[in-house]
């Protein structure tokens, strides 16, 4: 696919991303963000004077502004990323996952449909509106249960996952009742460069450095599916240039481990990077803390479909993802310290009790 791009959230971890691979492709991106916590225009700042990258601070949820981008741009592609993501935030405040999942995904698709019917046919042919999604939204998995296939039922445990669920639905809805040729995409747990931290990596690694406790939820048995951030979007692009629309394709990492062992072997990989730092062994630091409401068992995912379809296959182990993804937060501090704000701090605090 040729052209230009219209990506929602962009600024945000996988978006942002997703969008400096794009730009490696030549497309033209327009980045519609709102900025809220996780969203940081640091993650992008080596496209500060591209002008074939076009950044516009606004919501998805305003029909008049997403309109006149379509309008103004004429995309061959809407990539939607924009949403509130984190399990422990939607427990404490469910209301904005269900404003900006649910509502701002159905006007963002309200708006993507009018552009859509407006296009001349050969056009209207090669469009794609792509939705990005999770593996949450498939509940959770026993110890020994198959991995969840794009035909699992969906049975979501958490507001946040609940709300990705009813945004799927609606994608999903808008192709088969209106012919937007959609497409969704249900990712498992991502890790890398620029992830805000507090999701379970950056948060150890930072905490790490800094010698303060490693918090680990229950008894750190739960597992989850790990795939690096680079893998999903190349696999992203893939479904926008080969997939079918209507079609849901699982992106995972076939790395199953569990959350203790992936703080374990963090530990390991920053003892070996870092030996002159004062808190090795970092696996010293690891505290055990309450664990959270409805915190699912384990997830796994099966992506033979995406594989076999598409050709697809992730390029990085887990240690040499893991390996990557700990060099560049020590060698970005900059980004580092424009994350640790103040709210960033108190939400720590009421979470981990520090």
């Amino acid at each position: 696919m040729s052209g230009t791009i219209l990506v929602t959230g962009g600024a945000g971890f996988i978006g942002s991303n997703f969008v400096l691979r794009e730009r490696l492709e030549k497309k033209r991106i327009v980045n519609l963000d709102l900025l809220t916590y996780a969203g940081n225009l640091l993650n992008l700042h080596e496209l500060n004077d591209d002008p074939d990258y076009i950044f516009v601070k606004g919501d998805i949820g305003d029909p008049s502004l997403v309109g006149k981008l379509l309008d103004d741009y004429q995309p061959e592609a809407v990539v939607n990323f924009a949403a509130e993501s984190h399990v422990d935030r939607s427990i404490e405040s469910p209301e904005s996952f269900v404003q900006t999942n649910i509502v701002g995904t159905y006007k963002l698709l309200e708006e993507t449909l009018g552009y859509f019917r407006r296009l001349p046919a050969g056009r209207a042919e090669r469009f794609r509106f792509l939705h990005v999604s999770t593996d949450e939204v498939y509940g959770s998995l026993g110890p020994s249960d198959p991995a969840f296939t794009e035909n699992t039922p969906y049975a979501p445990n958490s507001p946040y996952s609940a709300s990705k669920a009813g945004s799927d639905h609606l994608v999903r809805a808008y192709h088969h009742t209106f012919g937007l040729p959609a497409l969704i995409t249900n990712c498992s747990n991502n890790y890398g460069p620029r992830q805000f931290p507090e999701k379970l990596i950056p948060l150890t690694l930072l905490n790490a450095l800094e010698g303060r406790p490693l918090p680990v939820y229950g008894d750190g048995l739960n597992i989850r599916d790990w795939l690096y951030v680079e893998d999903h979007c190349r696999a992203l692009s893939l479904v926008l240039e080969k997939g079918k629309p209507g079609q849901t394709y699982n992106i995972g990492g076939s790395c199953e481990k569990t959350n203790i062992e992936i703080v374990k072997t963090l530990c390991a990989l920053l003892d070996e990077i870092a030996p002159q730092s004062p808190h090795v062994p970092h696996s010293s630091l690891i505290t055990f803390v309450k664990d959270r409401p409805g915190h699912d068992r384990r997830y796994a995912v099966d992506c033979s479909r995406l594989e076999r379809e598409l050709g697809w296959r992730a390029k990085e182990t887990f240690e040499t993802g893991l390996g990557k993804t700990i060099r560049w937060y020590m060698e970005n501090t900059q980004w580092v310290q424009s994350v640790k704000s103040g709210a960033y701090r108190n939400w720590i605090a009421r979470q981990y009790g520090e």
